[in-house]
């Protein structure tokens, strides 16, 4: 196995490196003109992954020019320089060389109608004070709620278990996708709310209403993958013509902010009273917390574990319960130390995340001139230019993972495994690093794993093996289950 431990300095200011320095390749094409074409090569003509493999197959370089959707009109600017391997995407992390301001998004910002007229922290580069106080906000709101972390998902997926049982028993399938994401939101209102959203007058619509929500802002970077081309071509003027309006969500907003701001009142008087957040600004934050980074993510995050285990077959099923059942027996219940124990299962959630990760792209201004290298090359990037990266390349780099198009499910096993972890980006960072209130990482990072591995034991320890057809829609993987095995034996 390659290791390029040696040459993993990543990046530095200006001029110091030991490559040879040469100009980015690539180009951004005539004004209007070349981010259309390459738009519509990266939703219709290529595909996104064949558009960023093609390129590094052209200029023979991990790091090029290119532009990003959405493009024009929607955004102004659509350049960037993309950074496609291990070594040159870490320079993202470096919030000391590269800004986070509005780029959550990429090269265009929805309107702050959606947010209550708020740049949420999501937005904020970490160098801006309100920032701060925000992401601690979210962090010590997270930590005076671990408790119930690991008891409420297990209610969530008890009441998704039954229901798969169901539908699998009187259709022959179930779709997991809908099933996932009432649990889903469900989950998270609970933990934030300490209520379920069924008592509250959203009622069962809070997945509806947050989806909704998410897709009129993200409608622009996203593609119903149809088919023939004209009609895909027909649909990229219908989502990057123009942005979607906010009072076509407006209702829907309202109703997600009233439940909120009233079930959520412990949250937000700590936010008042401990942060010296103003109580509107906090609320809207939470809701972005909750639906946009916490069931958006989860949206992506559980069909897409799902898709994988199921894929890898039967063998790792048989082991991956095996392994569960044993330490669950031993240790005499699913707590922390057990799930620390399951050094299979731990693996298998850090391959999925390195193979397929959640949120496949990261944005950053550089702050300063820069040199970022990649294995064997440097190169300037300027101050104020937007830089890309594109995660499912970096994590699936060959010259630091054997095989890596391939799912190892033991990957990350043992010492020369666990040495791997800093090249899994899933989280905006490093997996080996912390969320901050002073970096981009994801506020939830840690609860992220606990919660996919509490998925894996508790499905696990009820059923045997299962199968799944999967295909992909708009930004997540679509799961239908066709079988479900019951457990042969139990703990």
């Amino acid at each position: 196995m390659s290791s390029s431990s040696s040459s993993s300095s990543s990046s530095s200011s200006l001029p110091s490196t030991k490559l040879l320095v040469k100009p980015i390749p690539g180009d951004y094409g005539l004004n209007f003109f070349g981010p259309i074409r390459d738009r519509l090569a990266y939703f219709y003509n290529e595909g996104r992954d064949k558009f960023f493999a093609n390129r590094i197959q052209k200029y023979q370089s991990t790091v090029f020019k290119t532009n990003m959707p959405p493009g024009p009109p929607i955004a102004s600017c659509s350049h960037v320089i993309c950074l496609l391997d291990a070594i040159s995407f870490s320079v993202l992390f470096d919030a000391s060389k590269v800004e986070k301001c509005d780029v959550l998004d990429g090269t265009f910002l929805p309107s702050l109608a959606y947010t209550g007229g708020h740049r949420v922290c999501a937005y904020l580069d970490p160098s801006e004070p309100k920032h701060t106080s925000l992401k601690s906000f979210f962090l010590s709101t997270l930590a005076a709620r671990h408790h119930k972390f690991i008891p409420f998902f297990q209610i969530g997926l008890s009441e998704l278990f039954n229901e798969l049982e169901a539908q699998i028993s009187t259709k022959k399938e179930a779709y997991f996708n809908t099933l996932s994401d009432t649990m889903s939101f469900n989950y998270v209102f609970r933990l934030f709310c300490n209520k379920n959203p069924s008592e509250t007058k959203i009622g069962s619509q809070g997945p509806k209403l947050v989806d909704k929500w998410l897709l009129f802002q993200l409608a622009p970077l996203g593609s119903l993958g149809l088919s023939p081309k004209i009609l895909g071509y027909f649909e990229d003027i219908l989502l990057r013509t123009f942005s979607f309006p906010f009072f076509l969500v407006k209702s829907d907003y309202k109703k997600l902010y009233d439940v909120f701001y009233e079930f959520g009142s412990s949250v937000l008087d700590e936010a008042e009273n401990e942060f010296g957040i103003e109580r509107d600004e906090a609320c809207h934050n939470l809701i972005f917390l909750a639906g946009f980074n916490a069931y958006g993510g989860m949206k992506v995050l559980f069909p897409g574990l799902i898709k994988w285990v199921a894929l890898a077959g039967q063998t790792l099923h048989q082991r991956l319960a095996d392994e569960i059942r044993a330490v669950i027996k031993a240790e005499g219940g699913v707590t922390l130390s057990a799930l620390n124990k399951m050094v299979l299962a731990k693996s298998v959630i850090y391959e999925y995340l390195r193979i397929d990760p959640p949120v496949p792209f990261q944005y950053g201004k550089a702050k300063v001139d820069l040199v970022v290298e990649s294995h064997d090359v440097a190169f300037e990037i300027k101050k104020g230019e937007m830089i890309f990266g594109y995660q499912p390349f970096a994590t699936k780099d060959p010259k630091i993972f054997v095989n890596p198009e391939e799912f190892v499910a033991d990957r990350f096993v043992g010492e020369e495994g666990e040495k791997l972890l800093k090249y899994v980006y899933w989280s905006n960072e490093r997996e080996t690093e912390d969320s901050t209130a002073e970096n981009k990482a994801c506020a939830g990072k840690n609860l992220v794993v606990l919660l996919c591995r509490v998925l894996l034991v508790e499905f696990f320890l009820r059923y045997d093996t299962f199968q799944v057809e999967a295909s992909t829609f708009m930004f997540a993987a679509s799961v239908t289950f066709k079988s479900l095995t019951k457990a042969s034996s139990s703990t």
